[in-house]
């Protein structure tokens, strides 16, 4: 119990924030110059210049590059045809290849976008020097003063933090509160507290407040873990979030105490809690955008509790939104905690 109490949440938060990340923190490009030309080894330097652009150069062949790209040892390839110089000058256009490692889409287009720019950017440079016309100037200077709103930072750890904590909650509630009861009846003291005059209803809720408590103290401590190592910032109300999550926690008990209801082993709780929680992990916003999935997920999403907490942690931790915000996500919340809770006391018999 220990373990788990203090040792998931470290490990969750000082190692899953900081590995589940989309952010391109490298870029393997591999440089196939044909031309070998003053203006070939400027748009390489520009390449070169960029500290998260990793260039190999030298390399005299696309089949190398191929390779090197087949066996993972780079992400993208450069090809400058021969004669780019000479074409650039005598016909005033040219062409160059990027044959990019597309199995992660999304790092594919992040890179194809990066590379298009940087040659976009040393084109206008070229046509400023060859043509003698000089960068184009608006008449009235327009200054641009950035601000970014919710994470001024753009920092992905902020973004990811919450997420991880809204698995770590559901993680301990639906495990612990499955893994207790099944435990009873494999030592076989369940049948002894059935002959006891207490009532289901007391049973099961003295099974699920000792969880109950746990959960908001792995709360607590990931939200003290992610402010003193992130330095994340708690915009909203702590009591806000606080009473949300308890009434989320509510509906993953109530789940986790219908599994072991059904379960006869532990085995059982955790293959089938297993189940749920890749369901609703996935489907829950955490790392990828619900808008971005197809609309009967997005309908299916509706009856996912992580789903409406993963939104509650974001709006209150970054964007401080108020209980206004949040009144559809904390009625969702009671009506499927209601739906499990009510499950697990009807499925609970005190006769075999």
């Amino acid at each position: 119990m220990l373990p788990m109490i203090f040792g998931v949440p470290l490990l969750q938060m000082l190692v899953l924030v900081f590995a589940a990340t989309f952010d391109l923190q490298k870029i393997d490009m591999v440089v196939v110059d044909k031309d070998l030309s003053e203006t070939s080894r400027e748009l390489v330097a520009k390449f070169d210049g960029i500290p998260f652009y990793n260039v190999e150069y030298g390399v005299k062949d696309e089949s190398v590059g191929e390779e090197m790209l087949l066996s993972d040892d780079a992400d993208v390839i450069l090809v400058i045809p021969p004669n780019m110089e000479r074409d650039l000058i005598r016909n005033d256009k040219t062409s160059i290849q990027f044959l990019i490692n597309s199995i992660d889409g999304n790092s594919a287009q992040l890179i194809y976008s990066y590379s298009a720019q940087i040659t976009g950017d040393y084109n206008k440079k070229l046509i400023a020097e060859w043509k003698g016309i000089p960068e184009f100037t608006p008449p009235a200077e327009v200054d641009i003063a950035e601000s970014y709103w919710y994470n001024s930072e753009l920092d992905y750890k902020w973004y990811m933090a919450p997420g991880i904590l809204a698995i770590l909650v559901t993680l301990i509630g639906m495990f612990m509160s499955g893994m207790n009861l099944v435990r009873e009846k494999e030592i076989g003291t369940i049948e002894q507290l059935n002959v006891t005059p207490v009532k289901k209803y007391q049973f099961i809720i003295g099974k699920l407040i000792p969880f109950w408590l746990i959960a908001l103290f792995d709360l607590a401590f990931g939200l003290l873990i992610a402010w003193l190592v992130f330095d994340l910032p708690i915009v909203g109300s702590l009591w806000l979030l606080f009473g949300l999550a308890s009434v989320y926690l509510i509906g993953v008990l109530g789940l986790g105490l219908f599994i072991s209801t059904v379960a006869d082993t532990q085995q059982q709780v955790m293959f089938v809690s297993f189940f749920f929680m890749m369901i609703f992990i996935l489907m829950g916003g955490i790392f990828t955008p619900v808008e971005s999935m197809p609309h009967w997920a997005q309908i299916i999403d509706r009856a996912n509790p992580i789903y409406y907490f993963m939104r509650i942690m974001r709006h209150v931790v970054l964007k401080g939104s108020g209980f206004s915000d949040l009144l559809e996500e904390f009625i969702s919340l009671l009506i499927l905690g209601t739906l499990f809770l009510s499950l697990a006391i009807w499925r609970y018999r005190k006769t075999t």
